[in-house]
């Protein structure tokens, strides 16, 4: 199943459960009301307060972890783009016929990167391009050694391309890990239980009036379901929502430029 479908049933999963639970709680403050008005809600401040604080805390540090690694992922773009535009100019060192095979390359190792990045949802078409990347590289390595080394080569031909194209290289790697970097289950778990321990306690609060007051209801349901939905979508930005696609640009005007 998509991640963009997991993510929209989990946020409608967490919406109409807190709605269930902050009705099962307002009967619940409906009863100890009736049978207890004055004990009622002893306490229940200094509870309500720790379990809203705790949830408080979890929306916030999810969502500022999210949309850190957002702007880390659109930052690895621009900067992997730097690095093959770098290391592509450096081809010049090498003797003029030892270029044009590596130019040919150079377009194809981009290519093979934005076709990872372009069939994201795809596992099988993924790890192909990637495969392809990877033999590109291969080739790519080879060839610049081997030209490095040539008589009419620039002298520091080796000391100036070898390290832009092992930078070329390396930002695969963490671009790919770099897709991988969520927070552990266990925390998206944390929020939802207590998301719905809070409607629990909130419909309890509501329970002093004699009708249900819906527009709390539902907009405090539709609100925290809001919030656990863009931070699912930032964790995943080529599959949601929330895209980072325009900052692959750079990286389709590079190859245009590859000439």
């Amino acid at each position: 199943m998509p991640l963009i479908m997991v993510a929209l049933l989990c946020t409608a999963g967490l919406f109409f459960g807190m709605l269930v639970l902050l009705e099962i709680g307002r009967r619940i403050g409906v009863r100890r009301l009736a049978s207890d008005p004055e004990g009622a809600t002893v306490g229940v401040g200094t509870v309500e307060g720790a379990i809203f604080g705790l949830l408080a805390l979890l929306v916030a540090f999810t969502f500022s972890g999210a949309a850190a690694r957002f702007d880390t992922r659109r930052h690895l773009i621009v900067e992997e783009t730097n690095d093959i535009g770098t290391a592509y100019l450096r081809l010049d060192l090498l003797p003029t016929a030892a270029q044009p095979p590596l130019r040919a390359h150079c377009r194809q190792y981009v290519a093979a990167r934005l076709a990872v990045y372009h069939q994201l949802s795809d596992v099988a078409a993924t790890t192909e391009a990637l495969g392809r990347a990877a033999t590109v590289q291969t080739e790519i390595w080879t060839q610049a050694v081997a030209g490095s080394r040539e008589p009419d080569a620039h002298p520091d031909a080796a000391k100036l391309l070898l390290p832009a194209l092992n930078a070329m290289f390396d930002m695969m790697t963490t671009r790919t890990l770099a897709l991988q970097m969520h927070p552990p289950p266990i925390i998206f778990a944390m929020l939802f239980v207590v998301a719905l321990a809070s409607a629990l306690l909130a419909g309890h609060g509501l329970a002093g009036g004699k009708r249900r007051n819906w527009l709390h209801m539902v907009g405090f349901a539709a609100i925290l379901a809001v919030a656990a939905y863009v931070i699912l979508d930032l964790e995943c930005p080529r599959l949601g929502l929330i895209r980072v696609e325009a900052f692959d640009q750079a990286l389709v005007d590079l190859l245009k430029s590859m000439k």
